[in-house]
């Protein structure tokens, strides 16, 4: 088993967009279904798995420190200048590093990039996903209603919304 590698919260991670195959990224997206499955009832992780991750309207990067994989996250594009994060993970030991803070503030600036107006996300509820909260939460990312084809809010589901400035002006 590999040792943990301590990185100061400041260190920057090197983030890259990922094509999804080199086998370090599968290997994490394949442990963040697992952990979304294990901490969501039956039907209520909507979590994508590599199939969904490689569509065209998704867009997938990962993050570094050294040769190892330290995260991943994903936007996907929706209609109406709307965007998703997607797939959010952090390698275990590179928990509390600042490395989904790294990529989730790399998604924010490429959906502005885009010309995206806002971003939302589905996340689960109850402790394990606290975490996570506290940092879209942090970010000013609000509670709010469902979007695109997810079910309405339930109590093992929420919806998060960020609303993002215009373009600059010149």
């Amino acid at each position: 088993m590999e040792q943990s590698i301590p990185v100061d919260p400041m260190t920057q991670i090197q983030i890259i967009r990922d094509d999804l195959s080199g086998q370090a990224t599968r290997d994490l997206l394949g442990l963040h279904l697992h952990r979304m499955r294990a901490n969501s009832p039956p039907g209520t992780s909507f979590a994508l798995d590599l199939t969904g991750l490689l569509a065209p309207d998704v867009t997938v990067w990962s993050g570094w420190v050294g040769s190892r994989i330290a995260g991943v996250g994903a936007l996907k594009e929706l209609a109406d200048e709307c965007g998703e994060v997607k797939s959010m993970c952090t390698h275990p030991d590179f928990l509390r590093q600042g490395v989904a803070s790294q990529l989730l503030e790399h998604i924010i600036r490429a959906a502005h990039d885009r010309g995206m107006r806002r971003l939302s996300l589905e996340t689960g509820t109850g402790a394990w996903f606290e975490p996570a909260l506290a940092l879209y939460r942090g970010r000013g990312f609000v509670n709010g209603p469902a979007f695109a084809d997810y079910p309405r809010n339930s109590s093992f589901n929420q919806f998060l919304h960020l609303e993002l400035p215009g373009p600059a002006k010149p």
